[in-house]
């Protein structure tokens, strides 16, 4: 039997298909409840006011929005954090800036890194070279 403490809660539990204990999954089935009841009546609330309204933390909210069980779809105005910035997106997990600066910084990584290599086995040309005639 696998045990594990819940990152929630803190309990021991036998560890299973979820990562949180049978208590926590029943809050936060109530918590999706509350979140989706309130979406029902208020379409085109935001995520402060749904995370106020309801008493739901926006990092769960968010959880549930990338787990599918709350839908943008029929709520036009809910968006939730850039996990970089903190901007209010509505799809992915970075906006738009963010994966642009990311993809710039990933291709001056490769190209110093090429560069490095290229400077090494240049080097390495060298030393071989100053070796050969040294041993004349």
């Amino acid at each position: 039997m696998n045990l594990d403490n819940c990152p929630r809660c803190g309990k021991l539990f036998a560890k299973n298909f979820r990562d949180v204990c049978p208590t926590c999954i029943k809050d936060i089935d109530k918590e999706y409840e509350l979140c989706s009841t309130f979406l029902r009546k208020e379409k085109g609330a935001i995520i402060t006011e749904l995370s106020d309204a309801t008493g739901v933390s926006i990092k769960q909210i968010t959880k549930f929005i990338k787990e599918g069980r709350i839908s943008l779809y029929n709520a036009p105005n809910l968006m939730y954090p850039c996990e970089v910035c903190g901007t209010l997106i509505r799809e992915n997990n970075i906006c738009n800036p963010c994966r642009s600066r990311l993809i710039k910084d990933t291709q001056k990584m490769h190209e110093d890194e090429a560069r490095e290599a290229s400077k090494s086995a240049a080097e390495k040309v060298y030393y071989k070279g100053i070796d050969q005639y040294k041993n004349r």
